[in-house]
């Protein structure tokens, strides 16, 4: 059982959040007086860290492979009884035009710098038009931009169908101007099954020679290095800047790229993305093997508040709150909803 903490907060600086849409638009907004909640600190502080957003090759060597099984603790996980399914888009009322509401999102927040490594999770996402319902890892002072490049790897599953879902790189150039200056590498594959029903093992794999994405532990797509594909510079070799693990849900306003969002889709109650487990590997540049280092099974009533933090401030359509994460049932529970007003 892991040792959990009461939640204060700690004020982060303003920052910068992007996605990006298959219409080419960038979809960056301004965040307004953002706050990561972390009880392991006694005092409010001012830290300037921030959240966000292929090439074909040979699947990865034995040596590519995590030393610790994992099909044996799927197996097990996928057998056990699943929580109530989030409240399904077709079954919504309609939006009173007199009552204006808030939507609501949140974002777990890793405190843990990565430098390569293999990251999973085990998760049910969620999907309804508008709606991204996310796995990524973030270069934090990214969304600074003038002297800092921006680094990001995602995963997505977009609200347009919970039947595709996108796998991106997002990197920037230093020192350049902001306008048109990230590069992104989308690509949307088909999941084969709906995303949002039932739980399966996403995964990226990033090493300094490949970046990868996995569905239910089979690689979808391989980016390896020297390749740049045409693009402004080697993606692969450019991400190469310490990156945190973080997972969010929120609403977008770029409907060529995730479908319309009408409010309706909220009407009968939150969408959740349930997170089962998250585990972690290392990976050694030198053997060139990642290494078991740590798992999060979620079973206590808290997050492990020295591993997590949860993030508070507006991206797109929605304001990210604490309250909407939440431990409960063995699994971290992301919730997008409204309030009228």
């Amino acid at each position: 059982m892991k040792k959990l903490f009461l939640t204060v907060a700690v004020v982060f600086s303003g920052m910068m959040i992007s996605a990006c849409s298959d219409d080419g638009s960038d979809n960056s907004v301004q965040a307004v007086d953002p706050v990561v909640v972390d009880s392991n600190s006694s005092a409010d502080q001012s830290v300037p860290v921030a959240p966000a957003s292929s090439v074909s090759a040979d699947p990865a060597s034995s040596a590519d492979t995590p030393a610790t099984p994992v099909s044996s603790v799927d197996a097990a996980l996928s057998s056990a009884a699943l929580p109530v399914d989030p409240v399904s888009s077709s079954s919504v009322a309609p939006v009173d035009p007199n009552v204006s509401y808030t939507y609501y999102g949140t974002e777990l927040t890793g405190k843990e710098q990565f430098l390569y490594g293999r990251f999973e999770a085990r998760m049910k996402m969620l999907s309804f038009p508008g709606s991204v319902s996310s796995m990524f890892l973030y270069y934090d002072p990214s969304y600074l931009l003038g002297d800092e490049p921006w680094n990001e790897i995602d995963i997505e599953v977009l609200g347009k169908t919970d039947t595709i879902w996108q796998a991106n790189l997002i990197t920037r150039e230093p020192d350049v101007d902001k306008k048109n200056a990230k590069i992104t590498s989308e690509t949307k594959p088909e999941f084969g099954f709906h995303a949002s029903e039932d739980f399966h093992l996403y995964g990226i794999v990033w090493t300094p020679e490949y970046i990868a994405w996995e569905i239910d532990s089979v690689e979808i797509r391989r980016d390896v290095i020297g390749n740049p594909d045409n693009r402004k510079h080697d993606q692969v070799a450019f991400i190469n800047q310490e990156q945190s693990l973080r997972f969010n849900v929120w609403i977008s306003g770029s409907t060529g790229w995730v479908g319309k969002f009408t409010g309706e889709e909220l009407a009968a109650g939150p969408q959740i993305q349930y997170i089962d487990y998250v585990r972690v590997y290392t990976y050694d540049t030198t053997s060139k093997a990642f290494t078991f280092k740590w798992q999060d099974d979620f079973d206590g009533d808290d997050l492990d508040w020295d591993r997590w933090a949860r993030g508070n401030w507006e991206m797109e359509k929605v304001m990210y709150r604490p309250e909407n994460l939440v431990v409960k049932d063995g699994m971290a529970q992301m919730i997008l909803d409204r309030e009228a007003y």
